[in-house]
């Protein structure tokens, strides 16, 4: 194979099939380190050869085989910024080498800028609605807030239709924040004192109108304890319907698996069939308005005793 190598001195279809060949040896036979000086050989003899990117692309692959996963990825990235892509059996060079590189590299900024181009260039050949959903994660990472929203609201049409590995909550984390950017946010309180105190005066008052206006108008839930996370949005919920005219009852402390960011406060007196409901308080999260972000909200409700 060699000596069919020295017989072809330009550049072209031949001389990277002997290359390839030479090259796909020497991974059957795990000689990485040969393979690697070969093709670093190969590109630095044939600056201009158009398949440069491929034989830098297997170099890679070669340190990754050697867990040198550093040095794998500064490879794929090299690649992306200095060489033009190549189509290798249908197979865009450039394509395998972002998605390496989004696999290999934990920096959130790297991360933005390798899905921005994954979206640009190879919309039709990726799942995007993942891409979408990853990009405003490495957004929110880095505090880009106004682009993280713009991010989760393109992943919006995909919600119900894929799965995220390591993101099971993926559709409610984006449509939560998305119905949360796009609302009025004027049901929110300073403290959680404050709104305690508040929904406890409309309860003594026996005033739906009052508790309405303290319900959080996106994404308040009203589920069992055993009830996975919904996201369908309660804002419509009124509890007018429950109280039977009775007076609500509730605990004079908060219950004790409160915390810094949530808090549940023990009701009764409901209907007659759930009698006990926790409303459930959270501080609310959202950096992306630094008036809103820490404040609390009243966002649902629990049925029953807690476990």
């Amino acid at each position: 194979m060699f000596a069919l190598l020295a017989l072809e001195t330009e550049p072209g279809e031949t001389r990277f099939a002997v290359v390839r060949e030479i090259a796909s040896r020497y991974v059957r036979l795990k000689e990485y380190g040969k393979l690697i000086n070969f093709l670093t050989a190969q590109v630095n003899k044939n600056s201009g050869d158009p398949y440069n990117a491929y034989y830098l692309h297997m170099t890679a692959y070669a340190y990754k085989e050697q867990k040198a996963y550093q040095v794998a990825a500064l490879y794929f990235d090299i690649i992306i910024k200095n060489y033009p892509d190549v189509a290798v059996q249908g197979q865009s060079i450039h394509l395998d080498c972002l998605n390496h590189l989004i696999t290999l590299l934990d920096n959130p900024e790297q991360k933005v800028r390798y899905y921005q181009e994954l979206i640009a260039r190879f919309s039709e050949q990726i799942d995007l609605g993942t891409a979408y959903f990853m990009l405003a994660q490495a957004y929110e990472q880095i505090g880009e807030w106004d682009a993280a929203i713009q991010s989760y609201t393109k992943y919006l049409p995909y919600i119900g239709k894929i799965i995220i590995p390591g993101f099971p909550e993926a559709d409610y984390h984006a449509k939560q924040l998305v119905d949360f950017n796009n609302s009025p946010r004027d049901w929110t309180f300073e403290s959680l004192n404050a709104l305690v105190n508040a929904v406890k005066e409309a309860l003594d008052a026996g005033s739906n109108a009052q508790l309405r206006r303290y319900q959080a108008k996106v994404n308040f839930f009203a589920r069992s304890w055993a009830q996975d996370t919904d996201d369908s949005g309660m804002a419509e919920f009124s509890l007018s319907a429950f109280m039977n005219k009775n007076q609500i009852q509730y605990a004079d402390t908060l219950d004790a698996g409160s915390n810094a960011n949530e808090a549940y406060l023990r009701t009764t007196g409901w209907d007659q069939y759930i009698t006990t409901w926790y409303l459930y308080f959270r501080k609310i999260y959202f950096p992306s308005d630094p008036e809103i972000h820490g404040r609390w909200e009243w966002a649902g409700i629990y049925y029953g005793e807690k476990f």
